[in-house]
């Protein structure tokens, strides 16, 4: 009969001692004292401490146990037993003890530099704390793919190559399709407003692309984002369906992910706060309170993360900044009704300094004065023939957001980088491994 392995984390909580056990996973600490080894191990679940004692294994085992190194990976049997000094409360007395394959002794050891672990990315990933970021930024796709679906919005699956731009031609990476010029998507957006003609309510998860020569803790080249669009939906119902998708997506990790934020140190009370509503200031009630705070801020200028640090000092939940000057947005946004000067879009602005993780707008639905921004702006009009085509047949209100994923992972996490919120990190002076 084929061995059945449990998982170590399902071990511990069965608290079935004296019970045996097979698991499996790789050395993360091991020490000796003559006649024993203690080997602590770790699978995707947890770690456990495995005591290999010379009176209760063979001789082979034994001899694997004292030679094996950290990151060895191994099979072993054994008798649960509690001990409040072991990990989990819990050790395993080993019975058997099978090295499936030896490590060479491992480059990683303590106060490494971050360059170093960097370019050893490919094995710092193993460490807990990049696992329990792992698992966290799991949920945090997962948690808002359940409330999508509750909500009936439909999963999409838009393209990566594209003709046009939609964040800023300068910030595009360019790439040579055949024998025509196309670039990597900085947004699905454009694809999504497609879809909201048929099926209304989209959403997709895609990787984006942004040449940017950003070398600040919130910046990649190559991030995770989640978008979603909306037909028959203002700017203020997008801030809506914003701050529900967030709150349930925290709650998520909450629910889910207590062992990983304790063990990032993570103090889980100030997210609890995180429930509707939001707090809504317009960009310039934003202007009034930076001035009043010391900076030399003035109407037209964008906020960069000091900006948005000090406009969420005294925040315990997201700030939705809305109304920003149509001079730094983007041409496919709605003219506000009540603000000529300004946009109806919102920039959502996590607390404790962590800077905005969302921007969204109610879109534009007169093709004229979409055609005459992009011209005023030099904007190329072919390559969004088809864009404009929306607005032709059929145009309705609606609105979108996009969500940096890893900027959420960043805030959730209390991570200082948010290189540390994806497992390969692609910077303006990083592209391996």
């Amino acid at each position: 009969m084929e061995k059945v392995f449990t998982g170590i984390r399902k071990m511990i909580s069965s608290g079935r001692e004296g019970e045996s056990f097979d698991i499996r996973g790789w050395i993360y600490r091991t020490r000796s004292s003559g006649s024993i080894v203690f080997a602590v191990m770790r699978d995707a679940t947890g770690i456990v401490q495995c005591t290999v004692k010379k009176s209760e294994v063979s001789s082979e085992d034994f001899e694997q146990a004292a030679r094996a190194l950290i990151e060895t990976s191994v099979e072993c049997a054994g008798r649960l037993k509690a001990d409040a000094r072991a990990p989990g409360g819990y050790e395993l007395i080993v019975t058997s003890f099978r090295v499936v394959s030896f490590a060479e002794p491992f480059p990683i050891t303590e106060n490494q530099s971050e360059p170093f672990l960097l370019d050893n990315r490919h094995l710092w990933i193993r460490s807990r704390e990049q696992t329990a970021i792992m698992k966290i930024k799991e949920t945090v796709l997962g948690g808002a793919r359940e409330w999508f679906a509750e909500n009936g919005f439909c999963e999409v699956t838009p393209p990566i190559l594209t003709t046009n731009a939609c964040e800023g031609g300068t910030t595009l990476f360019p790439l040579k399709y055949f024998d025509q010029n196309a670039y990597l998507s900085q947004s699905a957006q454009m694809y999504l407003e497609a879809l909201t003609f048929s099926l209304e309510k989209v959403f997709a998860v895609t990787p984006s692309f942004r040449a940017e020569k950003s070398r600040t803790p919130r910046h990649l080249t190559e991030y995770w984002h989640l978008e979603g669009e909306e037909a028959w939906v203002n700017n203020e119902g997008n801030m809506l369906i914003q701050e529900e998708l967030v709150s349930h997506i925290i709650g998520s990790v909450l629910r889910k992910r207590k062992e990983e934020l304790a063990l990032l140190k993570r103090d889980a009370e100030g997210l609890r706060t995180v429930e509707p509503p939001f707090e809504r200031i317009t960009y310039e009630r934003a202007l009034s309170l930076l001035s009043e705070r010391g900076m030399n801020i003035k109407w037209g200028d964008d906020f960069g993360t000091e900006e948005e640090k000090v406009l969420t000092l005294e925040a315990v939940k997201p700030v939705f900044v809305t109304n920003f000057p149509k001079e730094i947005k983007a041409f496919y946004m709605k003219e506000d009704k009540s603000d000529s000067r300004t946009y109806s879009c919102a920039d959502l602005i996590a607390p404790e300094g962590f800077g905005e993780v969302i921007g969204g707008s109610e879109r534009e639905t007169d093709v004229r004065k979409m055609i005459s921004r992009m011209e005023e702006q030099s904007i190329p009009l072919e390559p969004y023939r088809w864009y404009l085509d929306l607005r032709k047949y059929g145009s309705v209100p609606h609105s979108g957001f996009g969500l940096g994923v890893e900027r959420l992972v960043k805030w959730v996490c209390k991570l200082d980088h948010i290189r540390d919120a994806v497992p390969f990190p692609r910077t303006p002076s990083r592209i391996y491994p």
